[in-house]
Parts: structure tokens; sequence; C-alpha cells
């Protein structure tokens, strides 16, 4: 099947998934069943089972999934069998606090490059990178290689910087910018906003209690 004829929404949650299953890992656990991812995730067993048949048949009536190959099937339609450079634009708060995030490294993903336009960060040590200048972006990213990319600028930088990424062949972005970015469709774009998703919270909560 094309991958374009999958519903997003199935792909967004194959992470979830590989992620449960892993955790069943560390518990010395080897089978489970829709029913169990199902009630750990909140899904139902029955989207669970819709979206993995998307991909092939992976479980056995009556004895379910076995964990190991699963995950690993999981993996590899996620194109996570394989290390993945990642540039990171931004050697701010948010830029820092990202290269000091361990899971990264431990789930494939490497910051590559640290790039920033301010003239006293570009030059300095940041861990294990140098805060290179933002105007060498295109060529440091076609010469390493590098397909994904995150943006932790302000929000007036941020469609700039997804420019000069998407144009240097950049094809996956994570972004941290409070601004919707206008990107070819090839182009796979991730929000991460923390004030929406308070927002989009706030809304449930009793005012009677506050």
């Amino acid at each position: 099947m094309n991958p374009l004829e999958i519903p997003e929404i199935v792909i967004k949650r194959l992470p979830l998934y590989l992620r449960t299953l892993e955790l069943m890992a560390d518990e010395g656990q080897v089978v489970t069943s829709s029913q169990e991812l199902g009630g750990r995730l909140g899904i139902s067993s029955t989207q669970i089972r819709k979206d993995l048949s998307y991909f092939g048949e992976f479980g056995k009536q009556g004895t379910g999934y076995e964990i190991d190959f699963l995950r690993g099937q999981l993996r590899g339609i996620l194109q996570l069998d394989r290390p993945w450079k990642v540039a990171l634009v931004g050697a701010g708060e948010v830029g820092h606090a990202l290269l000091r995030f361990i899971e990264f490294e431990d789930r494939g993903f490497t910051i590559a490059a640290l790039f920033d336009s301010d003239p006293q960060k570009i030059g300095r040590r940041v861990g294990k990178l140098t805060v290179l200048d933002i105007a060498t972006l295109p060529e440091v990213i076609r010469r390493r290689g590098i397909r994904v990319a995150i943006i932790a600028v302000a929000a007036c930088e941020a469609q700039g910087v997804a420019d000069a990424l998407s144009h240097a062949g950049v094809g996956a972005i994570l972004t941290y910018a409070p601004i919707m970015l206008r990107l070819p469709p090839h182009v796979r774009v991730s929000y991460l906003d923390p004030v929406v998703g308070l927002q989009s919270m706030t809304y449930y909560l009793d005012p009677s209690r506050v």
C-alpha cells in the first residue's frame, strides 16, 4: 500500500504502540494482545487491530502478538531500524534542553548539527557540538545528509528557517515555534506547543473550584 493512502492518525498511533511494547519487553513480558495494548493506551482493541492490518498480519488467533516480533515490525515500518541525523536550529534555552534529552540517542536520533543566528552564540560549544552560523545551514545539511530537523526559534524566525531546511532537503520537521508553517506537501511537520496543550485542557476544569 502507498504510504500516502494510510490515514495520518494511524501513523501517529504507531509510535505509541511501539513505546508500550518496549515497556512490556523491559518488564519481561513476551506476548501481548490487542486488548492489553488497548487497556494501557485507552484505545479500543478493534482500533489497534485495524491500524496494524494496514501493514500485514502480525498476531495469531488465540495467542496474540509476540512482543519482540511486533516491535521489530513497527520499527521497520517507521524506519527506525536505521539511525537518523537531526539538525537543531536554535541554541537558546529550548535548544539546550533538547541537547540534554538522552532519549533522542536511545531511540535512534542523533543531533548532528546545531545552528543559530546570534553572533554571540556562534562558535561556542554546547555539549558535544559547536554552534554553527545559520548561514551555513544549506551546505551543512546537504553535506551531512540530514533529513530531519527541529526548530527551536522565535515565531518570527520560524518560517524562514523552515524554508531553508526544506530547500536543503529536509523532509521532516519538529517545531516548537508557535506558528503554523507553510511548506510543500512532501515536508512533514509536527508541532509542539505547550501553551496550546494547556489551553485545550483548562476547558475541562470545573470553574467552581478556581
